[in-house]
């Protein structure tokens, strides 16, 4: 005869493991559209750039080393992937208000349209996807969602 501990957790170890196997086909799914998206946006952007870009239109206005800190990367990474941004027009660098040895970067107008119909297209499939669950099975994704980005 089998405790019931093991059965539960048995239970839980394929739970999990069916847990990790979808994540993957996610992030599978998420690297493909990030560079589906960036290539929409403009045809030499990268993922790189295109994450960059996103991160920096939802935030505002930021510098290079916030960036560094937030992606994790090298200062050299994002000083090229800034220029590249700012070579095809997606990216404007001001002097920073605060500290005048660094540049505040923003979003163009152009870029803040394309990524504005971007989030429309995929907020559309999104809700499409999930139409089918109810307000709690969402919530409870969201919390699950929150704690692994918390990990």
């Amino acid at each position: 005869m089998i405790a019931p501990d093991a059965v539960l957790s048995a239970d839980m170890e394929d739970a999990l493991g069916d847990l990790q196997a979808h994540l993957n086909l996610i992030f599978a799914r998420t690297r493909s559209l990030w560079k589906e998206s960036a290539a929409r946006i403009h045809p030499e952007l990268q993922v790189t750039g295109y994450k960059l870009l996103t991160f920096i239109d939802r935030a505002g206005t930021v510098n290079a080393h916030e960036l560094a800190g937030r992606f994790e990367m090298d200062k050299s990474v994002i000083s090229r992937q800034v220029r590249m941004l700012e070579d095809a027009g997606l990216l404007e660098s001001h002097p920073d208000e605060r500290d005048g040895r660094l540049r505040s970067l923003s979003a163009t107008p152009e870029a803040r349209a394309a990524l504005a119909e971007l989030r429309r297209q995929h907020g559309s499939r999104l809700r499409t996807v999930i139409e089918e669950l109810t307000a709690e099975e969402i919530q409870a994704a969201s919390k699950v969602f929150r704690l692994l980005s918390e990990a």
